[in-house]
């Protein structure tokens, strides 16, 4: 997933960042409501990392920003407000969840997982093309019978087209999903990644669309 980290607390922020990004998933970091709100017009997110009291304003009006659009970008609220009132504020105006600082990063992750499960609900979790089986729970693919050795950005692939089944992810939605801002792509890095994560899980997994990009295969097991 592309996540957007809206925090104004710069260790925090940068230790957030870095998991995140451990994880697996693409990280951009932003301190302000008003960057927070350039980045979101001009790249696509999946999830927000949001914190309240941010610098120049309340970050649940970014938050009501977001649900006034068709967006289905997933909120996560992370704050020092520890009133019930305040998380039932930030619920009532659309956000996911709520965590209350300080927090344990690998409770965050864990957080983003079940809310990502949540938006990006399959009718199985497991999904099975020839030999392999990609498993979206335990965030594995299994092929041949042996667990493919998968980095956390290749994961992240094989979990972005297998949450979409059917769909043509172009080489520009992959590269947002797997980079952040101002990381340098090369010319051929998308063809390069497919190819590399096509000789762990199998080469009939992916499929290429000529001129649209890649695709699940649509050959499930008999």
């Amino acid at each position: 997933m592309k996540i957007l980290v809206v925090e104004d607390e710069k260790v925090l922020g940068a230790a957030v960042a870095e998991r995140v990004r451990q994880a697996g998933h693409a990280v951009d970091w932003f301190t302000t409501l008003s960057d927070a709100r350039a980045a979101l017009a001009t790249s696509a997110y999946d999830f927000v990392l949001l914190d309240l009291g941010l610098r120049d304003g309340n970050g649940r009006t970014l938050l009501r920003e977001i649900r006034a659009t068709p967006s289905p970008v997933a909120v996560l609220i992370t704050t020092a407000l520890d009133q019930i009132s305040d998380r039932i504020a930030g619920l009532s105006d659309g956000a996911d969840d709520y965590i209350v600082k300080p927090y344990d990063l690998d409770e965050l992750i864990a957080r983003i997982d079940a809310v990502a499960r949540r938006y990006l609900a399959l009718p199985e979790n497991i999904i099975r093309r020839g030999g392999t089986e990609i498993d979206l729970t335990r965030r594995r693919v299994i092929c041949a019978g042996q667990e493919a050795d998968l980095t956390a950005r290749e994961w992240a692939v094989v979990e972005l087209l297998a949450r979409r089944p059917g769909a043509v992810c172009s080489r520009e939605r992959i590269e947002d999903a797997l980079y952040g801002m101002g990381e340098t792509i090369g010319s051929n890095a998308i063809e390069v990644f497919i190819s590399r994560v096509r000789k762990k899980i199998g080469p009939g997994v992916i499929r290429t669309v000529r001129g649209r990009g890649y695709s699940l295969s649509a050959a499930a097991d008999p």
